[in-house]
């Protein structure tokens, strides 16, 4: 029986980064980066006030307070085009470019107007609330790296660079495949002895997430002319994903239908908890993750190795990290497989706490849902005493 960490090795080492494509900008939400981004412009280009108010040069209202005349006017957009000379003031908004000359500006709030006058009732330093050029950052900065899973900061930030084309991964095609006589899609008509199969449209959304494209085969019914015509059709993705028949009971229907196909086994259980009937496998070049049927540990099973895999995939870092945490309820001791408790997870003044649901059972995704995070429990890990320190994964939001 493989560790998790033999596993997930195995898992990782056939695989590498998928081809690129060039998208627009507007069309980029969600995919991942494959080439570094450097800035086309500077942000600002010139030197803006910061503040509605009033540009004039720093010396001539050292002795505040002052009145002087307002020769003009700079909006955003819309700049002065003359030079301030001594003893004037220019009416300036947010956002505009600073007029020649002036080397401040005076919040509107520290003067008073009076027809085309106006008194400055404080000095302020030079340089006081004017945006240097390039204080955000200048043309040729590398500012978004390649491997950036692009969400809105990213992607306004690359529009703030000026850049309307971006090279990114293509999504990942992975194929998912559940099998059993025993579940239906939601919404189907359900047999006597039916449960509706949640793994297919979790997974299908959960490989959305992470930035790849999900191919749902359907349901496999538990019958070898079945599941071959099924995995036949997943030729052409870059992963097949099955659910379900990869226990000891029903292993060889599943087994034998992939081996038909041209299946070289890799794997077929882990040493864990929630997942130990998990394997590995290729299928001529396609690598195959065999998921347990049961929800809960289908989904863990997802989380522990098929994140990792797709982010390989778009050519991202595959590590998971972990964070410490303090257990909120005792522990008994540990067997040998590695537990992967579902937990609530609390943050106060000395950090954060995690408490592992009383119900573990794996067949309970209410308890995976409500989760926070998992709770690390190596294998013949001894009891821990609530108080105690432990090892977290924190589960996003999004999964």
């Amino acid at each position: 029986m493989f560790s998790v960490e033999q596993a997930r090795s195995a898992v990782l080492a056939g695989l590498a980064p998928v081809a690129t494509e060039v998208v627009g900008l507007a069309l980029a939400a969600g995919r991942v980066l494959a080439e570094d981004l450097a800035a086309r412009v500077s942000h600002p280009p010139v030197a803006v006030s910061s503040m509605d108010g009033y540009a004039v040069r720093a010396v001539d209202i050292a002795t505040a307070p002052v009145t002087l005349p307002v020769v003009g006017e700079a909006g955003a957009g819309s700049p002065f085009t003359g030079s301030l000379i001594a003893g004037q003031a220019i009416r300036i908004f947010t956002g505009a470019q600073v007029p020649h000359g002036a080397d401040c500006v005076v919040m509107q709030e520290e003067t008073e107007r009076d027809g085309t006058l106006v008194t400055i009732k404080t000095s302020v330093a030079p340089g006081k609330f004017i945006r240097t050029p390039g204080l955000d950052f200048s043309a040729g900065d590398v500012l978004l790296k390649a491997g950036t899973l692009l969400g809105g900061r990213a992607i306004g930030l690359a529009a703030a660079m000026n850049i309307p084309w971006v090279t990114v991964r293509r999504r990942p095609r992975i194929a998912i495949l559940s099998t059993g006589d025993e579940i239906a899609m939601p919404g189907d008509p359900l047999g006597p002895a039916q449960i509706v199969s949640s793994n297919g449209p979790g997974l299908a959304a959960f490989v959305a997430n992470l930035g790849a494209e999900p191919v749902h085969l359907g349901i496999a019914r538990d019958s070898r002319a079945s599941l071959n015509t099924m995995i036949a059709q997943a030729a052409g993705c870059d992963m097949l994903v099955t659910t379900g028949g990869a226990s000891v009971g029903d292993y060889d229907l599943v087994a034998g239908a992939l081996a038909d196909a041209g299946l070289t086994l890799g794997f077929h259980t882990v040493a864990m908890r929630p997942g130990k009937p998990l394997m590995f496998g290729t299928l001529k070049g396609v690598p195959v993750l065999g998921l347990p049927g049961n929800p809960v540990s289908a989904m863990v099973g997802a989380f522990l190795f098929l994140e990792p895999a797709l982010r390989v995939l778009l050519g991202r870092p595959a590590e998971t990290e972990t964070i410490p945490a303090r257990l909120g309820r005792d522990l008994p001791a540990n067997d040998g497989r590695q537990d992967y408790l579902r937990a609530a997870l609390d943050h106060d003044e000395d950090g954060l706490t995690a408490t592992p649901l009383v119900k573990q059972d794996s067949a309970v995704l209410s308890g995976l849902a409500n989760a926070q995070c998992l709770v690390i429990r190596p294998p013949h890990a001894a009891a821990a005493p609530a108080g105690s320190m432990v090892r977290i994964l924190r589960l996003p939001d999004s999964w």
